[in-house]
């Protein structure tokens, strides 16, 4: 069995090629993420973004290729030190029974968590600041049941930060926010890239909030990378136009200093 690296990158994929039902949605994907990066993962319905991110996590098995995470090949027996080590927030989770939200954070503990005892103060204290950080706390003994699609999907990040990962893999986690929780949700995680180094990829379909806080995107296009660097490269009128049929105004001369897509109407 391999062992883990120390200098691997957090994230290493080579030639991947995956899909459904025999048809390839990933064609002989590269990717390199490297420790502490915020990685943007855009691009249109169906060209591979929610793919991308299976295929990472190794919920859908390859056809070919590799994946490493934190220098752990996801097909070689490392999977309980990967759950342990690497945070996923899906684009849907729904609970199948009626757990309050205290219990659905605390689901993030169990890959740290002996099947001989219950929470220890750590795992307390890791809860309760994933909750506190995600503006969950006051959430606690309510039944999943009776939250909004926002709460929810609030508690699913805390779930997820309850683990105390390297390496967080989010999947549209601003779905279901309104405007004010979908800036605290990239505020949040931009505060924990750069201030606990955690390594964060985020696939997400706004163009401008990917375009603010993160350092480098990656546009998928028909399964293929298309563009892949800072967003001022990669965020430009003619890419969007190519990749998206889209006719747009980019302005990259903002506050921010990132730029802003405007949509014009009207399709290429």
């Amino acid at each position: 069995m391999n062992q883990p690296d120390g200098d691997a990158p957090a994230i290493e994929g080579r030639s991947i090629t995956c899909g459904y039902d025999g048809r390839d949605v990933l064609h002989a994907l590269d990717l390199t993420v490297r420790h502490g990066a915020f990685v943007g993962v855009l691009g249109p319905n169906g060209s591979g973004k929610s793919t991308l991110l299976r295929a990472l996590t190794g919920v859908l098995p390859l056809k070919t290729g590799h994946v490493a995470l934190l220098g752990l090949s996801v097909r070689r027996g490392h999977r309980r030190e990967i759950a342990r080590r690497v945070g996923v927030v899906p684009q849907t989770s729904a609970a199948p029974f009626e757990f309050t939200a205290r219990e659905i954070v605390a689901m993030g503990r169990t890959p740290h968590i002996s099947r001989l005892h219950g929470e220890s103060d750590h795992d307390r204290l890791a809860i309760e600041s994933a909750m506190a950080r995600t503006d969950t706390g006051d959430l606690g003994d309510r039944l999943i049941s009776e939250l909004s699609g926002g709460e929810a999907q609030r508690l699913i990040i805390a779930r997820a930060l309850a683990q105390e990962p390297e390496l967080l893999l989010l999947d549209e986690p601003t779905a279901f926010l309104d405007l004010n929780h979908q800036i605290d949700v990239f505020e949040l995680l931009r505060r924990l890239n750069r201030d606990e180094g955690l390594t964060v990829v985020c696939v997400s379909h706004d163009l401008n909030l990917a375009s603010v806080y993160c350092d480098r995107l990656l546009l998928l296009d028909e399964g293929r990378i298309a563009a892949d660097g800072p967003p001022s490269e990669v965020v430009t009128a003619q890419r969007i136009r190519e990749v998206y049929g889209a006719e747009v105004l980019v302005d990259q001369e903002t506050p921010s200093g990132r730029p802003r897509v405007t949509l014009l109407g009207g399709r290429n």
